[in-house]
Order: C-alpha cells, then sequence, then structure tokens
C-alpha cells in the first residue's frame, strides 16, 4: 500500500472513529447510506472497468496518441473535453481511466482537460441545474468551466 493511501485510510479511519464518539446513532446511519451507495455505484464502476479495459485492448495505443497526444493539438483537447462535459462517471473512476489514458500515449494537457471536465461539467445533471439556476446561468457556468478546463490544462501540459 502506498503512503498516499495510508495516509488516506488512516484520515478516513479517525473520522469514522471520532464520529462514533460524538453521536454513535448518526454515525451508524452514515455508514449505512455510504454502504448502500457502494453497492449502488459497484456496477457501474464494473461497467467502466470493462469498457476502458475493451478500449484499451482494442484501440491501439498509437491510435491513442494520435487522437488525444501532444500530436493531436487542440482538436485532441477539444475531443476530451467533450468526452468528460458528456460522460457522467464518478471522479473516482475517472483517476484510473485517466492513468490508463497516459500509459496509452495521451498528453497530460489532454488527460487534464478530461478530469477537470469530467468534474466540472455536467450535460447529464444539466436540465437539473437550468431548473434551479436559470437557463442562462446554467448554461454560462458550464460554458466558463469548459473555458477554465482547457486553460487548466494547458497549463498543466507547460508545467509538467
Amino acid at each position: 500500500m502506498g503512503i498516499t493511501a495510508l495516509v488516506i485510510n488512516c484520515f478516513a479511519l479517525t473520522g469514522v472513529i471520532l464520529a462514533f464518539l460524538k453521536d454513535r446513532q448518526k454515525a451508524q446511519k452514515a455508514l449505512m447510506v455510504a454502504w448502500k451507495s457502494f453497492f449502488h455505484i459497484l456496477p457501474m464502476v464494473f461497467i467502466i472497468i470493462i469498457i476502458i479495459g475493451l478500449l484499451m485492448g482494442f484501440i491501439p495505443r498509437g491510435q491513442i496518441a494520435k487522437i488525444v497526444g501532444k500530436e493531436a493539438g487542440f482538436g485532441g483537447i477539444l475531443i476530451v473535453a467533450l468526452l468528460g462535459a458528456v460522460l457522467h462517471i464518478p471522479s473516482l473512476i475517472s483517476f484510473p481511466l485517466a492513468a490508463s489514458l497516459l500509459k496509452s500515449g495521451a498528453s497530460i494537457t489532454a488527460v487534464a482537460v478530461f478530469i477537470t471536465t469530467l468534474t466540472m461539467i455536467g450535460m447529464v445533471t444539466l436540465p437539473l441545474e437550468i431548473k434551479e439556476m436559470g437557463k442562462r446561468m446554467a448554461f454560462l457556468r458550464n460554458g466558463l468551466s469548459l473555458i477554465i478546463a482547457i486553460i487548466i490544462g494547458l497549463i498543466m501540459g507547460k508545467v509538467l
């Protein structure tokens, strides 16, 4: 187990212990909600792992590098930005996908844009955003998030 995983697990365990010490009933209720959420998300995790495996198995490394690698240019960045905006994948699952993309030849810029759009833009949740914030604000927020995601990706590509 890496040091990062160890720190995260120790932090989580400490949080659970503190929660039980403060209010046992609320802590148990929270753990039950977490347990149900885990089983709710589990099928999606398996499906995404299978899809990633199939994609990595059927799409040659060179092709991934052509589509979202350094030589793909701004077009590759736009492809991953749109993919990230449309897909509804939990962040936890997106990180292994990002690592697979990097290993397959994707650029750091493309992966940074993918992760950022995945977490900042919600095409799946857009109808709810329109309902709650209004059409203008929802589109403004998502549009600005897209621009910011691309800027973050470009900066990451220059820094790393």
